[in-house]
């Protein structure tokens, strides 16, 4: 059984696949695990992906328009340049585990309680989200921009390098470390000794 010959899988597990640049459009993969593969820039157009693992997996440029990302971890990926807001919305369920997230996009979305353990994220967007409750622990999140996010219960212990303004973002009861929380006063008109 083959990525390009078969449209389903199930309880398959895909080692060090390294298919660049290919059309995995309209497939589906339940309950599958992909592991050290390398799919950059590849075409993943309503695509269904149910209760699956990828691990240690180059994802950069990976066009997911349409694709329905449902109990999805991913662990130790590569993910440049990837337009989350492009998924399925319906169905979204998404977390990261040591991933460098890097120009990417999640805009939009309802992440209400989506893990980014540990992460780097750089330079992604966050506008309009949904990210009440949501755990960012120990993630580097340089660059990246929040706006009109909920971000209330949100966890950012640890985190480090975010750049948050408590007006324009919903921060209620969310939880940060010292000294990284002090970055929150930049966007007041205050001085601090």
């Amino acid at each position: 059984m083959t990525l390009a010959s078969e449209n389903e899988f199930v309880n398959q597990t895909f080692m060090k696949e390294i298919i660049k640049k290919g059309d995995f459009s309209h497939k589906s993969f339940s309950y599958c695990i992909f592991d050290g593969c390398d799919f950059s820039e590849s075409l993943f157009k309503n695509s269904k992906f149910l209760d699956c693992k990828l691990q240690k997996c180059n994802l950069s440029l990976i066009k997911f328009d349409g694709a329905r990302l449902q109990e999805i971890e991913f662990q130790n990926c590569k993910l440049v340049g990837v337009n989350f807001g492009k998924c399925d919305h319906m169905f979204l369920q998404i977390k990261f585990t040591g991933c460098l997230l890097d120009t990417c996009n999640f805009s939009d979305l309802d992440l209400k309680q989506t893990l980014f353990h540990e992460c780097v994220i750089r330079d992604t967007h966050f506008s309009s989200c949904n990210l009440s409750k949501a755990d960012f622990k120990g993630s580097d999140l340089r660059g990246s921009a929040f706006h009109n996010a909920d971000l209330s219960k949100a966890n950012f212990q640890g985190a480090i390098n975010y750049s948050i303004n408590p007006m324009t973002n919903k921060i209620g009861k969310a939880k940060f470390s010292q000294p990284e929380v002090l970055s929150l006063l930049q966007y007041f008109d205050i001085i601090l000794d």
